[in-house]
């Protein structure tokens, strides 16, 4: 799942950028808030994480902005202000949820698998065919047999196993499992794939993981 970050203060950005890549998401970093409307409304987000205060345009301000441009993705807001009225201010213009600053990382990525669990994300456990992913385990089967994973080979399949039937192209699925300096060049999305593939499907008579040639990847139980 892609990750965008709107955090003006680096070592907290950073801070943030490193624990969500260790629970596999892919992750943005923008450090103003013109910037991270332009992300927003460019790019496709499973979930925005945005500061209230940042230069050029304030936390309210962006929200307000990507809400009226109807960018969907739920949005955390982060905010160093504990009074009420900013709260209900930042829940008013629109975030799906706040966290007051300073944080530990365990309440922000669990706020972060709330609200993308309302969006249809962080379900039980993935399955299809006897394929199954269990998000809180990091967990994978193909039928009796565990699949051991590394931490990007979880981050595609994770998002294969949300798209199931859908034709996934090279580049959109750089863009939820790596991040925005993904080189598009490079043929690390067919690497990792076929990496995959050697764990998933085989010794399996039914394939899960086709190539639709010139295009990209879908997970599908048909040949």
């Amino acid at each position: 799942m892609r990750i965008l970050v709107i955090e003006d203060e680096k070592k907290v950005a950073a801070f943030i950028k490193r624990g969500l890549e260790q629970e596999s998401y892919a992750v943005d970093i923008v450090h103003d808030g013109i910037q991270g409307i332009d992300y927003a409304e460019t790019d496709n987000y499973d979930a925005i994480i945005l500061d209230v205060m940042l230069p050029g345009k304030n936390g309210f301000d962006v929200l307000a902005e990507i809400k009226e441009k109807n960018v969907s993705a739920p949005v955390l807001l982060l905010t160093a202000r504990d009074s009420v009225d900013d709260r209900v201010k930042g829940l008013d213009t629109g975030a799906d949820d706040y966290l007051t600053k300073p944080f530990a990382f365990e309440e922000l990525i669990a706020r972060l698998r709330v609200l993308m669990r309302r969006g249809g994300y962080g379900l039980p456990i993935l399955k299809f065919a006897d394929l199954s992913l269990d998000p809180a385990s990091r967990k994978a089967k193909r039928g009796d047999n565990d699949i051991e994973l590394t931490v990007k080979e979880y981050a595609l399949l994770e998002y294969m196993l949300r798209n199931p039937g859908r034709v996934l192209t090279r580049t959109i699925i750089a863009e939820h499992v790596w991040d925005q300096s993904f080189d598009s060049e490079t043929n690390v999305v067919d690497v990792y794939i076929n990496h995959l593939r050697s764990k998933v499907d085989k010794g399996f008579d039914l394939k899960l993981i086709h190539t639709v040639r010139g295009v990209g990847y879908v997970l599908k139980d048909d040949e």
